[in-house]
């Protein structure tokens, strides 16, 4: 432990695949937590220390930061640290606003659900929780606050079973109380069906099938209820995911794709419609489009239909989450499935496709595309630049060396002679983060004694089983820029919960506060 050489990548990489053998993934690892020679706790994050939370995203962040910030924090007992400086990447909710915010918001400009607003229509958002941020937070450009007019319904996801146990997650809930919605007469609804990037995150094949099996049996439901009480009902996807069942290499393939994704219209008066292709930000245009309010001239995308004055006084729009189109072969989850439902949509109805990826989606070209970017360009009706391609923009032009946020929590560092501790995301390329950010602060933090290294891993953007390779990786970088220590490690699905889950949270809280969890020494 006294070895300046000694970064900890391969002291965490072993625990890692000891876990492995306990049956564990690196979705859900189990707090460890490095312990020195006595057997205490190395790098435990204190009171008047810094903390930079590398992640950039924030649905999922939104738990964990509450645990280290929020003096009133009323879910699980732990010691408030008032003067603890914590630094976020992005405000990933306005309850953050006060906090140090390296790259500040960039809202959206008259997303749809405003106009809707501004316009006297009542709209009705409603998802699971896992995605519940997706239909009001990003669809709606970054407000936290419904507009006037809308109502917000958040069903809860399957808790204390892992999800691919329960394909169908909290689908049928979602159905109904969408259904309720139309009886309800609002002018525009929302809702969006989880299970497509929920199950196809897993390596659980038949949990797979089963999950676009439900889907099919609901979005055939749901569609064609609006569709008889005089809705135009419009259904397409964000992203793709969960119709590719393998990697090239014959390994279950749990992430997103690059995938083109449906866009299908039910006119309940069984007019003519022609519709063109396009991108997720015309989505927004043909919803006003349709119900005959005027675009704005801050959404720039078009109307996906192609039919002079077609009009309704009611919509409802369905996003299939991670629904792509796949190969329809033997590698195709949705081709394979029992999906008559879904099928006789995309035989009876106009459809067309829709770009959901890279440059398209306010990403960086060739990269797949996530619930995040995916909603934010369905609401915004154009494209919206996200974090992602504005962070590593800052990495290749070098602002991201001269952020104000991170030079004062280094310099603070320095000065006083604490911790400087980088939660860090374990992944090359994710919605929700990228190692490139740690491994930059640590270069940055030239003069600051301790820079502790949190591990979070991925389990999602990562192949299976990666997690040992990465950290020792990482531990040879580590080695290069000659600081920074790795001193515990947690799996997503433990430390980034965003189902309310605060006993999950609160291990991934104690493991870097206090070092409960496995100990591992080097």
């Amino acid at each position: 432990m006294t070895d300046k050489a000694f970064h900890g990548g391969e002291a965490l990489a072993k625990a890692v695949e000891r876990a492995y053998e306990q049956g564990q993934t690196d979705y859900s690892l189990e707090p460890m937590v490095l312990v020195d020679d006595a057997g205490a706790p190395v790098g435990k994050i204190r009171n008047g220390d810094h903390v930079v939370f590398c992640c950039r995203r924030g649905e999922r962040e939104i738990e964990l930061t509450e645990a280290f910030t929020d003096a009133e924090f009323p879910h699980f007992e732990r010691e408030y640290m008032p003067d603890l400086d914590f630094a976020i990447m992005t405000m990933y909710h306005e309850k953050f606003k006060n906090l140090p915010i390296a790259f500040a918001p960039e809202r959206v400009q008259k997303p749809l659900a405003q106009v809707l607003s501004e316009a006297g229509l009542r709209q009705f958002h409603c998802s699971e929780s896992e995605k519940f941020a997706h239909v009001t937070f990003f669809f709606n450009g970054g407000y936290n606050q419904p507009f006037p007019g809308e109502t917000d319904l958040c069903i809860p996801s399957p808790k204390g079973i892992a999800f691919d146990q329960k394909p169908e997650l909290s689908l049928p809930a979602v159905a109904e109380k969408v259904e309720e919605a139309v009886d309800e007469g609002y002018d525009f609804i929302v809702t969006n069906f989880a299970n497509g990037d929920v199950i196809g995150h897993t390596a659980n094949t038949q949990a797979k099938l089963a999950a676009a099996a439900a889907i099919s049996r609901y979005v055939d439901r749901v569609a064609h209820y609006a569709k008889e009480k005089g809705y135009v009902v419009a259904v397409t996807a964000d992203h793709g995911n969960i119709e590719a069942l393998y990697t090239k290499e014959g390994k279950p393939h749990g992430a997103h794709t690059t995938n083109l994704v449906p866009f299908i219209v039910l006119d309940p008066k069984g007019r003519e419609l022609a519709l063109h292709d396009g991108r997720l930000g015309d989505v927004a245009p043909t919803v006003l489009s349709v119900l005959g309010i005027e675009q704005p001239a801050e959404m720039t995308g078009r109307s996906l239909i192609d039919t002079p004055d077609f009009r309704n006084d009611k919509m409802m729009l369905i996003i299939l989450d991670g629904w792509g189109f796949g190969t329809r072969d033997e590698g195709d989850a949705i081709y394979l499935a029992d999906t008559p439902g879904w099928d006789a949509l995309l035989q009876r109805y106009p459809n067309a496709k829709l770009r959901a990826s890279g440059e398209d989606v306010g990403l960086q070209a060739g990269k797949a595309g996530n619930s995040e970017a995916g909603h934010n360009n369905l609401g915004a009706g154009r494209i919206v630049a996200q974090d992602d391609v504005r962070m590593d923009s800052a990495i290749k032009d070098g602002s991201f060396r001269k952020n104000p946020v991170f030079l004062h929590t280094i310099n603070a560092a320095k000065e006083e002679g604490s911790a400087l501790h980088l939660l860090s995301y374990l992944t090359l390329k994710s919605s929700h983060g990228c190692i490139d950010y740690p491994l930059m602060l640590t270069e940055m933090a030239e003069g600051v004694d301790k820079v502790f290294l949190h591990i979070i891993f991925d389990g999602r953007s990562t192949e299976p089983g990666s997690a040992p390779q990465m950290l020792r990786d990482l531990d040879e970088k580590l080695a290069a820029i000659g600081r920074g220590v790795i001193v515990d490690g947690v799996g997503r699905g433990i430390a980034l919960d965003r189902d309310k889950n605060y006993a999950k949270v609160r291990r991934a809280y104690e493991a870097m506060t206090l070092g409960k969890g496995t100990s591992y020494q080097a």
